[in-house]
This record gives C-alpha cells, structure tokens and sequence, in this order.
C-alpha cells in the first residue's frame, strides 16, 4: 500500500451556519429543542430566520468543523460535500479551501439551495441548532472521489449524513474503497435521533469490523447501546471498535484502545460562550494524535483543548491559533 498523502478525507453536510444570540423564551416560544439539533423544511427554516435577531454567517458542518481543526494544527485533509450553485454554496466553498482542505465536489444546479443551521445560542453558552440540509443530503456517490479516499490514512464520516438516502450509498461506498486498500474508517454518530433512526446500521458495522475509531458523547452511547450506565455502554463497546472515543462535556472524555482504557478531565475554561462544535473540534484534536502516533491519553488531551478553544467563542471553527496553543498547553 503506498503511504497516504493525506491524513484525513472525511464526507459530510456542507452546511452555512447561521448563528444568533436569543433569550431562553425564543426557545419555548418556537417550540424548539433546547440543546439539541432538529431537522427542519423549507417553512420552518424561513419561520425561525424571520425570529432571529442579528446574525452571523459561519460555514459549518461538523466533519467540516472538524477538518478545519485537522487543518489549523497542520494535518492534510480533503472533504466531499454537496453545496449548490448558489451564494452560500460560494461562501462555503471559499471559506474550506481557505482553511487549506482540499474541496473539488462540483456543485450542484438548481433546487434546493445550499444547507444551512439556524443556530439559536442562549446566555449559558447552550446552543439550539435547527437544521435545513438543502443540496448537502443529494450528494451521489458518483460524487467520490476514491482516488482521494485511497490516498487518506483515514476516512473521516459524519453521521448526520447518514439520513439521506442518496449520500448514505455514498457513504456505504467510500466505506468500501477505503477498506480495501487498508485504510481507517472513523465515524462519529453525531446524535440521538440519527441513532434512533439507523442504530440497527451502525451497530451492524460494528459488528462486522466496519468501524475503527467511533466518536460518541454519553448520550449518543447510552442511544447506542441500550445502557443508561456510562461505564456498562462502555463495556459494551470497548471490544467491539479498535478506539472508542466517548466525550462527556465538563466531565472530560474516555477513549478505549488496545486493552487500554484512559480518561482526562474537560480542559479549564473562565466562560463558556457556546458550545457549537466542541465535539467537532474534540475529534479534530483526537485524530491528529492519532494520525501522529501520540500515545492515547495525549490524544484525548489534543481533542480536550481544542474543544476549549472553540466554545470559548461563538463559531464552530477556530480562532486561535491551534498550534501555538496546543504547544503551550502540552509543554
């Protein structure tokens, strides 16, 4: 197998955020899921636009998210996503290939427009995202770029987009070219209801040796797993999947790996601002350790501070410079 030139491709949502801060009564006034992530249509995204106060526009999505941090901490990554041909589908191709990712999915005409996620953020830092997925869930695999995906150490799937019928296949695909020559599948499950929806999937995968790094928070592993218990979905798990990664938000994160089982704490932060894409930003941190050869315990460590940095502003990206910082906190 020749060595990858590059070390992560990962396939998701091409989503433009849409970000505003909103008093805890919008939430309830609207009917909305506090904390959480909703899949709305067309109506309701333009209901919720019309509620929102002064916003900003953020290109998102979570593997996105996360490959912006691979990228700012020096990885070399790719990604394969669906915008349309239209304004936003141009602000967000810009904004990935500025960040230095690879992004060559052409795009596509017509309707729907491109994806975006109406993100409602309360004073405690909470945020409540409302999601129109547009172009992003009509990606065909003819989309893939397998040469790509051959040449990654690791493919990296959102599992968001494994809602849709069509980037589904897509995903199933890439799945299987990377497999065959050898490389990594990570997927990160994403939330509770896209585990309520295609647990039966993921767990086939698992089953079958489809999966080599899994990403989950506690309550995506208790959806997963049938077991409130934090430790018991652990356990459940551990032997299942080469890495498992579980974070628990202030309560730090888990990985198990090898026989081996570490935790480390949440890293110390004054304030939180908003908690969009820390669990991006965490499998950022995580998969660049990994792809480094760290040792698992710094791996976690990697994923802890870069979470910190991200909610410590508004954005799913980040803003510091994640090197130098990265550098400081491990010295």
């Amino acid at each position: 197998m020749p060595e990858p030139t590059l070390d992560v491709i990962a396939i998701g949502n091409a989503i433009v955020d849409v970000m505003a801060p909103c008093e805890d009564a919008v939430i309830e006034q609207f009917g909305m899921t506090r904390g959480g992530m909703t899949l709305v249509d067309t109506a309701r995204a333009h209901v919720l636009y019309e509620a929102m106060g002064p916003a900003r526009e953020i290109s998102g999505g979570s593997a996105a998210n996360t490959l912006a941090g691979l990228a700012a901490l020096g990885a070399r990554c790719a990604f394969i996503g669906q915008v349309a041909d239209d304004q936003l589908g141009e602000v967000f191709a810009h904004d990935i290939r500025a960040g230095g990712i690879a992004f060559d999915t052409p795009a596509r005409a017509g309707d729907p427009p491109t994806a975006r996620c109406l993100i409602f953020v309360t004073a405690d830092g909470q945020r409540t995202m409302n999601t129109f997925l547009g172009a992003s869930q009509f990606l065909p695999p003819a989309a893939l770029d397998e040469a790509a995906i051959a040449a990654a150490q690791i493919l990296y799937l959102e599992g968001y987009l494994w809602d849709p019928e069509e980037p589904r296949a897509a995903m199933r695909r890439a799945i299987a070219a990377a497999r065959t020559v050898g490389r990594k599948v990570a997927f990160t499950l994403s939330d509770a209801f896209v585990i309520e929806r295609h647990g039966a999937d993921f767990r086939a995968m698992i089953e079958t040796g489809e999966i080599d790094i899994l990403f989950a928070n506690h309550i995506e592993l208790a959806a997963l797993t049938g077991h409130d218990d934090f430790h018991a979905g652990i356990a459940t798990l551990k032997d299942k999947v080469p890495v498992l990664v579980v974070t628990r938000s202030a309560d730090g994160a888990v990985a198990a790996a090898g026989g081996e089982l570490v935790e480390v704490p949440a890293e110390p932060i004054s304030h939180v601002v908003d908690t969009t894409g820390a669990g991006d930003l965490f499998a950022a941190g995580f998969l660049f350790g990994h792809v480094r050869g760290r040792p698992l315990a710094e791996c976690l460590r990697l994923g802890a501070i870069c979470a910190a940095e991200v909610i410590s502003h508004y954005g799913a990206r980040p803003e510091a410079d994640l090197k130098a910082l990265v550098t400081e906190k491990l010295r």
